[in-house]
């Protein structure tokens, strides 16, 4: 579970993120915002690379402030922009990552085998990461967020440079993932993608949560059954500016 209460963030006179409540529950709970609205900022306090202004974030009841060693060990996490070790090779890498969570030699295996198969990464194993392209450098930071079997995973913008087959394949493992209980926490701009996988959805913007729910609930509030996570957000979020941009296409 992840729980972030009365969570913010400020930097000089603006408030980033706005005191957000969140509990997250072995689901696949999609984080949605224009840029610039506070996801990334929200993810990172999550995964402690960003102190918070105030608030408490727990990781399967952990402190994250006061306890950072057992909440850490707990997650995964692919950010927005992965930063590798490019001197070593791909199975080098994931060989670090392991020992930094303690993975055991056969665990290890059975982990580094599943992933490199999933990724299709068989004949890049021994070579240099630095030599990967932007996709495949992707493919690596997903492999090793996953190497330790996380009970929580955060995802931010992970289908960003995978192929159309890596893709498919990752949102296949996250719904499996899910279904043995694993919480996953995925920031994403591709919105189709959202409302085909999630489970519940927050949208934030300006720094606040503006709404939060399954499709079900979200449609409900809206009064309209039929539109999409897209419409929503859209709607939400930015229908004006949405607006102008059609009557300029209408215009032309």
């Amino acid at each position: 579970m992840i729980e972030a209460i009365d969570l913010s963030k400020r930097y000089d006179g603006l408030l980033a993120v706005d005191h957000i409540n969140l509990q997250v529950h072995k689901e696949l709970f999609v984080f949605l915002g224009p840029n610039g609205a506070g996801k990334t900022t929200t993810i990172k306090m999550m995964t402690g690379l960003l102190r918070p202004t105030s608030g408490t974030i727990k990781i399967e009841g952990y402190d994250l402030l006061d306890q950072p060693e057992e909440a850490k060990r707990l997650f995964g996490l692919v950010p927005d922009t992965p930063v590798l070790f490019e001197k070593l090779t791909l199975k080098e890498f994931l060989q670090f990552i392991g020992s930094v969570y303690d993975v055991n030699k056969e665990n290890f295996q059975r982990r580094f085998n599943q992933l490199i198969e999933l990724f299709d990464l068989g004949d890049r194993i021994d070579d240099l990461i630095q030599n990967f392209s932007h996709g495949m450098k992707q493919k690596t930071i997903l492999a090793a967020a996953l190497i330790h079997d996380p009970k929580v995973l955060f995802l931010d913008e992970p289908t960003v440079g995978l192929d159309p087959k890596s893709a498919r394949n990752l949102k296949d493992l996250l719904k499996g993932l899910v279904q043995k209980g694993t919480t996953v926490f995925m920031s994403t701009h591709i919105l189709e993608i959202a409302e085909s996988m999630c489970d519940r959805v927050a949208i934030i913007n300006k720094g606040k949560i503006i709404a939060m729910g399954t499709m079900e609930e979200l449609r409900l509030k809206s009064k309209k059954h039929d539109k999409s996570l897209e419409d929503i957000f859209l709607d939400l979020t930015g229908g004006s500016e949405y607006d102008e941009v059609l009557k300029y296409l209408e215009d032309k």
